[in-house]
């Protein structure tokens, strides 16, 4: 295939994507040197069109096999000189110009099955696919907290999209002790991209999101102080008023921590509540609500609101959410841990069409850094069809999806294999009344396969 030339491409490398999407890159050079990113242009090119995303598998699918040996390709993830955290940073400089005063982040964890003993940081943990409320089940794998931002983006509707920046390998307690290293706790690894990304853009204001996981005092304690948090809470959490004024009658004695007991988010819902109807989740939600500003055990100095909910239908459980933005409604704090959920579909479509778990390498190095480059791709695949590839967006035909107007990944993945395909086909210089067809068929064929 041919290349198309620039700046840090060199003129023999086989990378076939579209220029604008070659472009969309080349601000992501600055963390590499100029061999190391010649590399990473082939194995991402190769990463979008591969069917099985190995390593050897990309290089087929850029039809890279013999612009450079195969092991160099292999050493771009187990020995480049180049930090992740410094790529993923430089992501998120290109969805800047994109984001709104506040920048929202999702904290979730996601498990990527894998076979071998000997494979760097493996496991058992919980496998959310194949477990119920009623039976937990493990599997054999990696285990990786992600940090992604939380956005609308331009010409793809009201849909949230979670683009993920930062990555960080939980290794299990036992490997851990095993293998002499040191053990942190997912919500350990997560305040640590927390300080990382809200120390270097300190001018800016974040407010994470995570499960219940992530809401616990691990977390809160030790937020950045550009940084809030949205979270469940537990249904029979203690809850406080502000402590009282000290009295200056009083003589000797420590001031109170904690103010009067307040009652418990399930004792709330006993109360009289408000019904409020929201628009999450894909479909309008009834619920009683109660909502109050309170303080938890764990973090008495820190005023939070507290949202207690009861569906009126679906047969969910009653829940409880709370933000360290005590101003915030019930309709915000609910509105934003449903955006949450965007995360959940970055998992999916990560494992899905990009192979997040499917790369096989096994020493740290490559084992920390290339399944997260799948989840990256992810963010620039989004980023590329946000800026350019929406204009090439042509839907299939399917009348039995009445009303489906946004495009998926899915959509937006096979727009950039078929733009890219339709310019190496056109750069051919095809002649003759069959030309047009021949395009036409290629096209229609490479989007069955996408």
């Amino acid at each position: 295939m041919r290349g198309w030339k620039t700046k840090a491409l060199s003129k023999e490398a086989p990378v076939s994507v579209v220029p604008s999407f070659v472009d969309l890159l080349q601000p992501l050079s600055c963390v590499m040197t100029s061999p190391t990113f010649d590399s990473f242009l082939t194995v991402l090119s190769g990463w979008v069109f591969a069917r099985r995303h190995t390593i050897t598998g990309m290089i087929l699918a850029a039809d890279a096999v013999g612009a450079k040996h195969h092991s160099a390709y292999h050493r771009l993830f187990a020995a480049a000189r180049w930090s992740l955290d410094e790529l993923g940073l430089a992501v998120l400089g290109l969805m800047l110009p994109l984001l709104g005063g506040l920048v929202l982040l999702g904290i979730d964890d996601t498990l990527a099955r894998k076979r071998g003993l000997k494979v760097f940081g493996v496991g058992m943990h919980h496998d959310p696919l194949l477990s119920t409320r009623k039976t937990v089940i493990t599997n054999w794998g990696h285990c990786g907290v992600i940090v992604g931002v939380i956005c609308k983006l331009p010409f793809c509707g009201d849909r949230w999209f979670c683009l993920p920046i930062l990555f960080r390998l939980y290794v299990p307690k036992k490997t851990a002790q095993k293998k002499s290293l040191p053990y942190y706790t997912k919500p350990q690894l997560a305040v640590q991209m927390l300080r990382l990304l809200c120390g270097r853009l300190e001018n800016r204001q974040f407010h994470a999101i995570g499960d219940s996981t992530y809401g616990g005092k691990s977390v809160l304690l030790k937020l950045p102080d550009n940084c809030g948090l949205t979270s469940r809470l537990a249904m029979d959490a203690r809850l406080y008023d502000a402590p009282p004024a000290r009295s200056r009658s009083r003589k000797g004695g420590r001031p109170r921590k904690r103010g009067t007991r307040l009652p418990t988010p399930q004792q709330m819902l006993t109360e009289r509540c408000r019904r409020l109807s929201l628009d999450i989740y894909g479909r309008k939600n009834q619920s009683r609500v109660s909502e109050c500003v309170a303080r938890v055990h764990a973090a008495p100095d820190r005023a939070l609101k507290i949202v207690a909910v009861q569906p009126l239908a679906g047969g969910r459980k009653n829940q409880a959410f709370f933000s360290t933005c005590s101003t915030d409604n019930s309709e915000q704090v609910l509105t934003r841990y449903a955006a949450r959920w965007s995360l959940e579909v970055t998992h999916h479509d990560a494992k899905g069409q990009l192979g997040f778990e499917q790369p096989q390498g096994w020493t740290k190095r490559a084992v920390q850094r290339t399944a997260p480059t799948a989840m990256l791709l992810y963010s620039l695949v989004v980023l590329w069809f946000s800026r350019d590839g929406h204009r090439h967006y042509q839907p299939l035909q399917r009348p039995w999806y009445i009303g489906k107007t946004q495009a998926s990944f899915a959509d937006m993945l096979a727009t950039l294999r078929c733009e890219s395909a339709r310019r190496e086909v056109l750069s051919m210089g095809l002649h003759g009344t069959g030309s047009r067809n021949v395009v036409k068929a290629l096209l229609h064929a490479l989007k069955q396969a996408a």
